[in-house]
């Protein structure tokens, strides 16, 4: 696809097995079409690397970090799973929501927590509703550890961004699912990785070896879940969908 956006004209121009047309910027097609490149060029850039949150580096799209906040606001877990720690930035994230909402706690799981960053997280204000866990998520006894720090929540709340491999993701939702509670979210990160195969550093793999391929397979063996976004609390834009690092990554268990 060749996309050019011409701002005088205020339209995006688009070339591809269709033939050309020219949307005009008041389409929520324009916005959409605009959207994937710049997913894209962020993708190049590492945009994503250059957010914190109350002092840790967030490697995430602050778009991503709005939804989850709406979600968290939503379902107000008792606890909240993440696996995938590497700066603690989304940690500090969740601990800042349950410290608003004056109740909850953060479990983080990750097969290697970095001494540097260890430290960091554990001298923050909030690390009092942190508990970090290093482990293989998928491992049954860092599994079990996971359980115990839960305890008897009732509401779970789980958030995966660990390895993203596809067999590595499947496992973390078949395990991970078991904790999270009817009507709260099982959430898996970064299924850009179809959408960017070429860009740096990827795979050339990526096109089926990725978190995206975990969510169709595990959906296909499970009907607890459905893949379904949280609703909007607040909408009065024209756009369609989500600009987002993790598309489709969205579960909700039902029952």
């Amino acid at each position: 696809m060749i996309i050019r956006i011409d701002t005088d004209a205020a339209t995006v121009h688009v070339q591809d097995g269709s033939g050309s047309r020219a949307i005009p910027f008041s389409d929520p097609e324009a916005f959409t079409v605009v959207s994937k490149a710049w997913l894209r060029v962020g993708w190049d850039v590492k945009d994503v690397y250059r957010f914190t949150w109350l002092g840790r580096p967030v490697i995430q799209l602050p778009e991503d970090l709005v939804r989850l906040q709406e979600a968290v606001f939503a379902t107000k877990p008792d606890a909240i799973v993440e696996t995938g720690v590497a700066h603690g930035g989304s940690l500090v994230f969740f601990a800042s929501l349950c410290e608003l909402a004056g109740h909850g706690v953060v479990v983080g799981v990750d097969i290697e927590i970095r001494p540097h960053n260890r430290a960091a997280i554990e001298a923050h204000p909030l690390f009092p509703r942190i508990t970090l866990i290093e482990g293989d998520s998928t491992a049954a006894e860092t599994f079990e550890r996971v359980r115990d720090a839960v305890g008897r929540a009732e509401r779970v709340f789980v958030f995966l961004d660990s390895n993203h491999t596809k067999q590595h993701v499947l496992q973390e939702l078949r395990l991970y699912g078991s904790l999270v509670s009817a009507g709260s979210y099982l959430v898996a990160a970064d299924s850009i990785m179809s959408d960017v195969v070429g860009a740096p550093r990827t795979q050339p793999d990526w096109d089926v070896n990725n978190p995206g391929a975990a969510v169709e397979e595990f959906l296909a063996e499970s009907d607890r879940f459905v893949r379904e976004e949280p609703p909007r609390l607040f909408d009065e834009s024209h756009v369609e969908g989500s600009v987002s690092y993790w598309p489709g990554g969205w579960l909700r268990r039902i029952r």
